[in-house]
């Protein structure tokens, strides 16, 4: 049997993600839709419809291969009566209001075909109240043969009113919990996993799966997808450090990793940081303003926690549906947005943009970071789309800035640098978080050769390694430098 364990896609550690929330991205006239939805640019709700749909994504399939994206990250996208789909109504059915399967069928040709991966996003934990199984135990009580796919505590089901009498999730009644003890639910979900996989996805993104403490359920559901497809993508919702999840080397092959989150909004939020905003994001600490050393020290660590192998193949955010937009965090500083992508973009792992983010899109907490994405370009900040597509053409141009190491050099006064090099070459990162330009002598070690000439990639700027260091190199304010 071939061991599937201890190793990650390495398409992945290549990759740039772009995550999707379905509803919100596009609209395709394609797609019949039954009624009437919420005006595409007004504020979101907590239970409005916008009507974007998975042909929409593929009529825009040229924007994100413009951008440099090989991957995308979807929400939830089967049967649901939510318009974050998390309320699953059926596995194996994408929603209507989506285009159904042969929407998806027809995205994840024309994807390939443009050279990108496919990560649907699978809630397994808990299903929805229109969910056949429980829908059944509603309508049938104590004479339901799926009884046992939940935890049921009485009859009848206060489904819709009391205090649920059921295990759900965080206590909602419209989230029964599936009871993974039960051997035929765990097979379903298999199967669910598999059958999509074999349908052509590329990977699966688990909700919440640190809620689902079967023992050997994520072990068997990693050997069930990578006997499918080895090259698919395992990658769980886990917003604290993930060493449980991932040192092993037979659950998933990487996280979402929010701990990066936390600690580029604290470095590069600062004193620019929207504190009341940032409270209570994805559960953890409130961030607080973070040196640049402690910054450094951070993003070293975070890159020690797991073996390389997995840390490298980590799903690194600024942001995602679940929190406020960074820029919103940033109290809309645009620049400061940029500098924290020029990071994430020269930095190990798989960077993910949240969509709307490179043309300025902002959005506070559930819903309104789940806004519509404006299609008119008069719209965009066009200079922020074009600074993080820039970003991206360097990552996919130069190998080391994907899987090189990541080693900071200097970290004083607000001001990063890190080398990023592997066999054939040598990248030198260089951030100035701050509000002034700063002017200093970089010290490089055996990293070049006196006389080598590095090239600023984001400009014309060229400069000479000396008595090993680059001289009276001045950083502007809240910029970077990749020098290769």
């Amino acid at each position: 049997m071939t061991d599937y364990n201890n190793r990650t896609p390495d398409w992945v550690k290549n990759a740039v993600f772009y995550q999707i929330f379905p509803d919100r991205f596009a609209w395709s006239s394609r797609v019949i839709k039954p009624g009437l939805f919420e005006k595409w640019d007004s504020l979101p709700t907590i239970h409005g419809f916008k009507g974007g749909d998975l042909m929409g994504v593929y009529e825009k399939l040229d924007y994100l291969e413009d951008l440099g994206i090989n991957a995308i990250y979807f929400n939830p996208i089967f049967q649901s009566a939510s318009n974050h789909r998390y309320h699953t109504h059926d596995y194996y059915q994408v929603d209507p209001l989506l285009g159904g399967n042969e929407a998806l069928r027809t995205l994840l040709d024309g994807a390939h075909k443009c050279g990108i991966r496919i990560v649907l996003d699978g809630v397994f934990n808990h299903a929805s109240r229109g969910f056949f199984p429980f829908n059944h135990i509603l309508e049938t009580g104590q004479d339901s043969p799926y009884i046992e796919w939940f935890k049921v505590h009485g009859f009848p089901l206060n489904a819709y009113q009391g205090k649920p009498n059921y295990e759900c999730w965080w206590n909602l009644a419209a989230l029964p919990k599936l009871n993974t003890e039960n051997p035929i639910v765990r097979r379903y979900i298999m199967d669910v996993a598999r059958y999509w996989i074999d349908q052509g996805i590329d990977g699966w993104r688990l909700d919440v799966p640190f809620e689902i403490t079967t023992e050997g359920f994520w072990e068997e559901f990693r050997e069930v997808v990578k006997t499918a497809n080895p090259e698919a993508y395992i990658v769980g919702e886990v917003p604290t450090e993930a060493q449980e999840w991932l040192n092993s080397g037979d659950k998933f092959d990487a996280v979402m990793n929010y701990q990066f989150t936390v600690a580029a909004v604290s470095f590069f939020g600062g004193n620019t940081l929207d504190h009341k905003l940032a409270e209570g994001m994805m559960g953890l600490d409130n961030p607080q303003p973070m040196d640049v050393q402690a910054f450094a020290h951070r993003t070293s660590e975070l890159l020690e926690l797991y073996p390389k192998e997995f840390s490298y193949a980590q799903l690194n955010l600024l942001d995602s549906h679940d929190m406020p937009r960074f820029l919103s965090l940033m109290n809309g500083n645009v620049e400061k947005l940029k500098l924290a992508y020029h990071f994430l973009l020269t930095y190990p792992g798989a960077p993910s943009i949240y969509y709307g983010d490179e043309i300025g899109l902002d959005g506070g907490r559930d819903p309104f970071c789940r806004k519509g994405f404006t299609w008119r370009e008069e719209d965009w900040n066009v200079a922020l789309r074009d600074a993080i597509k820039e970003a991206i053409t360097i990552r996919h141009a130069i190998p080391a800035l994907r899987t090189g190491s990541y080693e900071p050099i200097y970290a004083q006064d607000g001001v990063l640098a890190y080398l990023r090099r592997d066999e054939l070459d040598t990248v030198l990162v260089i951030l100035n978080n701050t509000d002034s330009t700063v002017k200093l002598n970089l010290a490089t070690g055996d990293a070049y050769e006196n006389g080598t000439e590095l090239q600023d990639q984001l400009s014309d700027r060229h400069f000479s390694i000396e008595q090993m260091q680059i001289s009276d190199l001045t950083v502007p304010a809240i910029s970077a430098m990749i020098l290769a």
